[in-house]
């Protein structure tokens, strides 16, 4: 027999708090992304409740009436999940589920995003990075997952004081985590080898970067064909890319796709996906994309820079791009502005591929010095060099001279060094 029904898809309420001194439009985004997220994750949002307090309930994130009014609104909507726009403390989750009962899972943002960032990952280094976040979220929270875990073990080998399950667990996790560590390290190296072909060839190095949602995927699929996933939800791809993009001044560029990144972002998720970010890190030159189309837009730029700075990546050479200029109404001033505070950048649509070519030639100007103009007399024997010249530089011209191969190219700086005894001095 084989079950027919479909499962049951969760239906939400979301909560946030709304507290004096904040802005209350920040509140009635932050709610409205939480949303987004919540779509993004496959569930159908029935209601947004917000609570207004000077500061979260230690017991229960909102008030013991607020609490009554939300376990009335679940029975009355039959909602099974309530996801908070806040971190919840593991003592609030415990007592909010007690409370809302057996059939209403108590979820907060951080749980939320671990859960879509499950769905998402697809390699094997996204697959670690997503279980070792979730285990380090977990941790804390063990005494609240089960009912046995204030009770010792008993029998042969457990007479006496014993340990408590719940030490038990804990331990078990902490092993796990450090065996997702070991194997994260391993990715590590394996990214370090990656890296170091690619050093090789001397092509400069430039990152994707951008709140969710803002196009980079749809940008990298128009620039290099790479074919990644590019959907209009939060958190569509997660995985790196990266790939070979040919300049229209004939210069040869890597070009990565990263993760996507938020506000309210949790320090253990950005310490666990490290080693993607590392692409940031590495990367000679940012194209950080603005969905400038976006009421928040100015909001979701800063947001971007907070978590470079977390990651050490902050003052990098960087390419503002407002994309999604498809989608601005006539009259829109958000193009202006961005415009006015970012002297140099490029308003695109990597929908439509407009100003495309305009995007092409700012990174071309940006990395321009980073070549030389040379001519090379190499003996037609040191068949490597040449072709290393080939794979890494632009080659304008070549001809045969006294059994010499003659090339007048563009190469990279870094490589000039190993070339000079090749350098033929037209001066003289």
């Amino acid at each position: 027999m084989h079950d027919t029904q479909e499962p049951l898809r969760e239906r939400a309420l979301l909560i946030g708090l709304e507290r004096p001194g904040h802005d209350k439009w920040a509140v009635k985004d932050s709610l409205e992304e939480l949303r987004e997220l919540a779509v993004s994750a496959g569930a159908e949002v029935l209601d947004v409740i917000s609570q207004k307090r000077d500061s979260p309930a230690a017991a229960t994130f909102i008030g013991t009436g607020k609490v009554e009014e939300l376990a009335a609104r679940c029975r009355d909507t039959d909602a099974n999940i309530v996801i908070f726009d806040d971190d919840l403390s593991p003592a609030q989750g415990r007592n909010l589920s007690e409370i809302l009962g057996l059939n209403v899972k108590v979820i907060d943002r951080t749980e939320l995003i671990l859960d879509i960032f499950a769905q998402r990952a697809r390699t094997r280094e996204g697959k670690i990075q997503v279980e070792l976040a979730q285990l380090h979220y977990m941790l804390p929270r063990l005494a609240g997952l089960w009912t046995h875990l204030s009770r010792q073990r008993g029998g042969v080998g457990s007479r006496g004081p014993g340990e408590q399950q719940l030490e038990v667990d804990r331990r078990r996790v902490q092993e796990k985590i450090h065996r997702l560590e070991d194997a994260l390290d391993e990715v590590r190296k394996n990214r370090r080898v990656e890296r170091g072909g690619r050093q090789r060839l001397h092509w400069p190095l430039v990152s994707i970067i951008g709140y969710t949602n803002s196009g980079k995927s749809t940008l990298m699929n128009k620039l290099t064909g790479a074919g990644v996933l590019a959907e209009d939800k939060l958190f569509a791809t997660l995985d790196p890319t990266a790939r070979k993009l040919r300049l229209p001044n004939n210069q040869n560029i890597l070009l990565s796709d990263t993760v996507g990144f938020l506000r309210k972002l949790p320090h253990h998720l950005v310490e666990s996906f490290k080693a993607t970010l590392e692409e940031v890190v590495d990367a000679d030159l940012l194209l950080h994309v603005v969905d400038v189309s976006h009421p928040q837009a100015y909001e979701q730029s800063k947001a971007v820079e907070i978590v470079l700075k977390e990651i050490d990546a902050w003052g990098k050479p960087t390419v503002v791009v407002l994309n999604k200029i498809d989608k601005l109404e006539a009259g829109a001033t958000a193009l202006e502005k961005f415009q006015r505070e970012f002297h140099q950048a490029v308003p695109i649509s990597a929908k439509t591929g407009e100003n495309l070519d305009a995007l092409r030639d700012e990174v071309a100007n940006r990395l321009k010095d980073r070549r030389v103009d040379v001519t090379l007399s190499i003996p037609q024997d040191r068949a490597k060099t040449i072709a290393l010249v080939y794979r890494s530089g632009y080659v304008i011209a070549r001809e045969m001279e006294d059994g010499n191969v003659v090339l007048r190219a563009q190469i990279p700086k870094v490589l000039a060094g190993e070339l000079t005894p090749y350098v033929v001095d037209e001066s003289k």
